[in-house]
């Protein structure tokens, strides 16, 4: 019998679904790791489960997560972003069929912005925890443990008497460096391709396509630098750890900021590389240079357009001919540049997207990566706030969002395909559009497939006679470890 307090499994993550394999693209889960060490701190035991190492063959299926969850702790929770809600909700019902008596907890980013309406469905669900868990989490397992109403414990939906109750959000955690280290203890570290490490919760800025921000309620708070270099420090010396991914959306939020993070770095002699993302409207070659000159070998931005109408539509906070200039500049600074598009907004024009599709062409150009996405409209986002009553969401399995992709879609010559033993998971979700937004999209026909097949046109996306390239990439996938421009800036002379 399991002894643990909680059962916390985390079902974050990506797997893309080939003709001929599965693959699987493990990056250290470092929010249900954050949880584990607080609840760990306080005196509670964690069964920590990472279902990115489930041994199974053919993972995708419910039967196999509750396999994967066998002899679970009195409590389990599910952590799982918008893209295996889905599954995880199906899942769940497995778990409640084999472990009737156990309390199932959801979190995670999935869930957002559609508590309530989980709750009022699906009855397997028992509580949906929100905002940050540090706090909230603790007190939750705690209550579970003694048997006291849920009430009091911050960030919670759940039910109560034939209703469902929220409770207020915890207030947020402005000293991050008192969460200490995740529990990497738990993790088997060898087998991660991806090591990231959070420099900062929440960004400021309003962008109206923005699923992260509003998570965090657009506030931003910080970690020191010497804070995050020993951080790779440790990882460095105990797992040998010599390249980064600086995960949050605001690494490069003022200059002063980026200046003292790279002389903490260079100080230490670690001969570490890294890489971030930036905005446009922060970053300048000042900037861009300390970084260079501090191991960063990749620089992100998330363009989204090459209209500036559209820019200034979603609020990005800067125009076309500014990106120009700074991707300009970067490309001179970094072995490689990675600008972020989104295409299919629902109010750009054939004109907006053919400024954009210049755009990306003449980023690639220069020595640029193109990564466009197909939008996605989460629920928490003001896009999809504003379109939500007045148009009806198409469903198209074949043309999925990057983020959005499952694991449950076979992809082949740049379209997806519903594999016929996933069927089920297309049917749930098609049966809740207004719980899954992410998946749909709006006007198909002369929003969406026309842009699809000019972007596929010019090599955006694969066909059956052009690969993508090493510049034109989907926005799903994280760029490999093993790149030779990153693995030849590791190795550069005079290193």
């Amino acid at each position: 019998m399991n002894q643990a307090d909680i059962t916390l499994i985390n079902l974050n993550m990506l797997l893309i679904r080939y003709v001929d394999a599965l693959e699987r693209e493990m990056h250290v889960p470092l929010g249900p790791l954050y949880l584990t060490a607080a609840l760990e701190r306080a005196g509670l035991s964690v069964d920590f489960r990472d279902y990115q190492t489930c041994p199974d063959e053919e993972p995708m299926l419910p039967t196999a997560l509750a396999d994967f969850c066998a002899n679970p702790a009195p409590v389990i929770a599910l952590s799982c972003m918008a893209n295996l809600l889905p599954f995880t909700l199906l899942a769940a019902k497995e778990l409640r069929q084999r472990y009737p008596e156990a309390t199932l907890v959801l979190g995670g980013v999935g869930p957002k912005a559609v508590e309530r309406e989980i709750l009022e469905r699906f009855d397997w669900i028992d509580i949906i925890a929100h905002g940050e868990g540090e706090v909230s989490g603790v007190e939750l397992v705690q209550a579970l443990k003694d048997g006291t109403p849920l009430h009091h414990v911050p960030g919670l939906f759940f039910r109560h008497d034939g209703a469902i109750v929220e409770t207020p959000e915890a207030e947020r955690i402005e000293d991050l460096e008192a969460l200490g280290l995740p529990a990497l203890d738990k993790l088997d570290y060898n087998l991660y391709a991806g090591h990231n490490i959070i420099t900062s919760r929440g960004c400021p800025y309003e962008c109206t396509f923005c699923s992260v921000a509003p998570v965090w309620g657009r506030k931003p708070h910080f970690r020191t630098p010497a804070g995050i270099v020993n951080e790779m420090r440790m990882l460095h010396e105990k797992h040998g750890v010599e390249l980064f991914l600086f995960q949050d959306e605001f690494f490069v939020s003022s200059k002063e900021r980026v200046y003292e993070f790279c002389r903490t770095l260079k100080a230490t002699g670690l001969p570490v590389r890294w890489k971030a993302f930036a905005r446009v409207n922060l970053a300048d070659a000042d900037v861009m240079a300390a970084m260079a000159d501090a191991g960063c070998v990749e620089i992100r931005f998330g363009i989204e357009s090459g209209s500036n109408r559209i820019l200034e539509r979603t609020r990005k906070g800067f125009t076309i001919e500014e990106a120009m200039a700074v991707v300009s500049e970067a490309v001179l600074h970094f072995p490689r540049v990675d600008t972020f598009f989104i295409w299919g907004f629902p109010f750009e024009t054939m004109e907006d997207f053919h400024q954009t599709l210049f755009q990306m062409i003449s980023f690639r150009l220069i020595g640029a990566r193109i990564l466009p996405s197909l939008l996605c409209l989460l629920p928490q986002t003001d896009i999809y706030q504003e379109y939500k009553d007045k148009v009806t969401l198409e469903f198209d399995p074949t043309l999925l969002p990057e983020y959005m992709l499952t694991g449950h879609e076979v992809c082949d010559d740049g379209r997806l395909q519903a594999s016929p033993e996933h069927q089920f998971i297309f049917d749930f979700i098609q049966e809740h559009p207004d719980l899954f937004p992410g998946f749909f999209h709006i006007d198909l026909e002369e929003n969406i497939r026309p842009k699809f097949e000019m972007l596929r046109e010019h090599g955006f996306y694969a066909s059956k006679d052009r690969e993508v390239s090493q510049q034109d990439s989907c926005g799903a996938h994280s760029p490999r470890l093993d790149d030779e421009q990153v693995i030849g800036a590791l190795t550069r002379p005079g290193d």
